[in-house]
C-alpha cells in the first residue's frame, strides 16, 4: 500500500517486477530481487541507481543498508496479529506450511526484532526515520500522506496518495 501511495504521489519506485501481483497482494509488490541479497553479498552497487526513489526493504535487512548513503526511511507499523494472519493466509494459499512456532511465540519474536531494529536505526546518523501505522493510514489516509510529503519534501500529490488506498485489501483485521 506504502509503496503504491509514493508512486501515486510522483516518487518513483526502484522496483524489477519480478514478483508479480497475486491475490495475496493484487496492486503488486514493488520489489527489488537484489534487496533479498543485502545480507549475503558486498554488492551494493546498484544502491546508486535507487537515489531518489522509493524502494522496499523488509525491516530485517535494514541492517544492511551501508553508511555510504543517507535514507529517508518510512517505517509501517502494523498490527502483530494482523501480520500473522496475513503471513498465514499467504502461507496456506501458496501450500506452504510456517515453521511449528505458535503465533504468541512468532509475535515475541517479531517484537523483538522490531524493538532491535528500531533501536538500530534510531543509532545511525543517516538514516531519518518517519514511523507511520497501517491502521491508521488505512482509516485516516488523507493525514498520513500529509505527513509523508512533508517527511519527503512537499513535492507529492497527496490527494492521488490518498486514492490508493483501498478498504477492500485490509482483509486481516485484528
Amino acid at each position: 500500500m506504502l509503496m503504491g501511495m509514493l508512486a501515486a504521489g510522483g516518487l518513483p519506485s526502484f522496483a524489477d517486477d519480478v514478483r508479480m501481483a497475486d491475490e495475496d497482494n493484487p496492486n503488486g509488490y514493488y520489489e527489488f530481487e537484489e534487496v533479498k541479497k543485502l545480507e549475503r553479498t558486498t554488492d551494493r552497487s546498484w544502491l546508486g541507481d535507487a537515489r531518489g526513489k522509493a524502494l522496499k526493504v523488509i525491516s530485517f535487512l535494514l541492517q544492511y543498508l551501508p553508511d555510504t548513503y543517507h535514507y529517508k526511511i518510512i517505517f509501517v507499523n502494523r498490527d502483530l496479529a494482523e501480520v500473522l494472519a496475513s503471513q498465514k493466509k499467504m502461507l496456506e494459499r501458496r501450500g506452504e506450511d510456517r515453521d511449528k512456532i505458535d503465533d504468541e511465540e512468532m509475535a515475541r519474536l517479531f517484537e523483538a526484532h522490531l524493538q532491535k531494529v528500531r533501536g538500530n536505526l534510531t543509532n545511525r546518523t543517516n538514516c531519518d526515520v518517519l514511523y507511520v501505522e497501517h491502521r491508521e493510514t488505512l482509516n485516516a489516509p488523507e493525514k498520513v500522506a500529509n505527513e509523508i510529503n512533508d517527511f519527503l519534501g512537499n513535492h507529492l500529490n497527496v490527494q492521488a496518495m490518498t486514492q490508493v488506498v483501498d478498504q477492500e485489501l485490509y482483509r486481516n483485521r485484528v
